[in-house]
C-alpha cells in the first residue's frame, strides 16, 4: 500500500531516530529534528519508537489514502483538514480509503510528524530509514517528498490499523470526524516541545572555546534575544542578533562537532548545529545547547521565533535530560495502556 502525495508542502522527508555510531565515518546521526514528537506520533498509532514517520516543516503536504489507515499527527500545531473537515491532532485517527488529508500551515512551531500504523516502509540504509538530504540517501531515494510521489506503507497496514483501533477504543470512547467517515478517540497526547515562554528559553553549557570570546560577547549570548534566521535548515539554525567577537584572531583546528554545538563563523553570527549537521568544524564553539532543549529549539520557526539562552552547569544539564526522559516515558506508558499494552 502507498499514500499518494498530491502537494509536497515546504519540506517533507521520511525520518526515524537516525543512525548512531557512524560519526567517525563522517555519517551523522540525523533523524527527526524533534525526536520527542516523532516518538509520540508513533506511540499514538501503536508503533515502536524507531518506525519511520513523515516529517514536514512549516507547511505540510496534501496526501491521498487508497486504503484504510490508522494515522496520528504530532509536533508543531497544525490545523489539518480531512476531506475538508477539521481533523483532530495528537490522537489516533482511523481514516478511510479514498480520504484526502491536507495538513496546511503550522499555527505554532516548525516540524510536524505523521505516523501510520506499521510505519513508512522504505529500505534500511546504514542502519536507518531517515532521509539524509546532504548525502542523498535514505528515505525516498535520499530526497524530499515531491508531488506525485508514492509513500510506501506496511503490507498489512489495513488489518493492523483496524486491529489497533479496535484495541484503543475497547471502552467505546470514540467520535466521528465530521464529514469524513474517519473515527478518532476523545483523549489526546499533549505537545511536550512547543515553547512555553516568549522568548523561548534554551539552556547552554560553555563550549570548548568560550574563553576565546570577548567578555561582552559571552554576556551578549545570554542577555540578548536572538531570531532564527529564515535561511536556517536541518543542518543548522542561523541566529540573528549582535555579533560575537573573539578576543583576538584565532585559527581553530577542525574538530568533531555534535547536535547542539553553537559555532561562531567569522561574521560573528552564531549557528546552532541541528540534526543534519556536519561531523567536524573549524569555527570557534562558544556553547553547547543541552540535549533536553534541542527538541524545543527545533520547533522554533525560522523567521519568527525569538530565543534567549541561559547558561547552566553540567549537573543541571544532566538533570534536565533525566526529567525530559521521565516525562516522555510516562506519556508513552499511558499511551501503551490505551492500546491495552499490546504494541507490535
Amino acid at each position: 500500500m502507498t499514500v499518494r502525495v498530491l502537494r509536497s508542502g515546504v519540506l517533507a522527508t521520511v525520518q526515524d531516530l537516525g543512525r548512531s555510531g557512524l560519526q567517525h565515518l563522517a555519517i551523522v546521526p540525523g533523524g527527526a529534528m524533534d525526536p520527542v514528537s516523532h516518538r509520540i506520533a508513533n506511540a499514538l498509532v501503536g508503533n515502536v519508537r524507531d518506525c519511520a514517520t513523515l516529517e514536514f516543516a512549516l507547511a505540510g503536504p496534501e496526501l491521498a489514502f487508497d486504503r484504510d489507515a490508522l494515522i496520528a499527527l504530532h509536533g508543531a500545531r497544525f490545523e489539518p483538514r480531512l476531506d475538508g473537515a477539521p481533523m483532530p491532532v495528537a490522537r489516533p485517527v482511523l481514516v478511510r480509503a479514498g480520504a484526502t488529508l491536507r495538513i496546511g500551515r503550522a499555527a505554532e512551531g516548525a516540524f510536524g510528524y505523521l505516523a501510520v500504523a506499521g510505519g513508512i516502509d522504505v529500505p534500511v540504509v546504514l542502519g536507518g530509514r531517515s532521509t539524509f538530504l546532504p548525502g542523498g540517501f535514505g528515505g525516498l531515494d535520499g530526497r524530499a517528498v515531491s508531488a506525485g510521489a508514492a509513500i510506501p506503507l506496511a503490507d498489512d497496514v489495513v488489518a493492523l490499523s483496524e486491529a489497533r483501533f479496535a484495541r484503543v477504543v475497547r471502552g467505546g470512547r470514540t467520535g466521528e470526524v465530521s464529514g469524513s467517515g474517519a473515527r478518532s478517540v476523545r483523549w489526546f497526547a499533549p505537545m511536550l516541545t512547543l515553547a512555553a515562554t516568549d522568548p523561548l528559553v534554551v539552556r547552554v553549557v560553555d563550549g570548548v572555546h568560550a574563553e576565546l570570546f570577548e567578555d561582552a560577547a559571552r554576556a551578549a549570548l545570554t542577555a540578548e534575544r536572538w531570531r532564527v534566521a529564515p535561511d536556517s535548515n536541518r543542518m543548522g539554525y542561523r541566529l540573528l542578533g549582535p555579533k560575537l567577537a573573539l578576543r583576538a584572531p584565532k585559527d581553530i583546528v577542525s574538530q568533531a562537532v555534535c547536535l547542539g554545538t553553537v559555532q561562531v563563523p567569522g561574521g560573528g553570527q552564531p549557528i546552532v548545529l541541528m540534526a543534519d549537521h556536519q561531523t567536524t568544524g573549524g569555527y570557534p564553539r562558544i556553547a553547547e545547547v543541552i540535549s533536553a532543549d534541542m527538541p524545543r529549539l527545533a520547533q522554533a520557526a525560522p523567521g519568527a521565533a525569538a530565543v534567549r539562552f541561559e547558561r547552566v552547569g553540567l549537573a543541571e544539564a544532566d538533570a534536565a535530560r533525566s526529567d525530559l526522559a521521565r516525562r516522555v516515558d510516562d506519556l508513552l506508558e499511558r499511551l501503551r495502556w490505551e492500546f491495552g499494552d499490546e504494541n507490535d
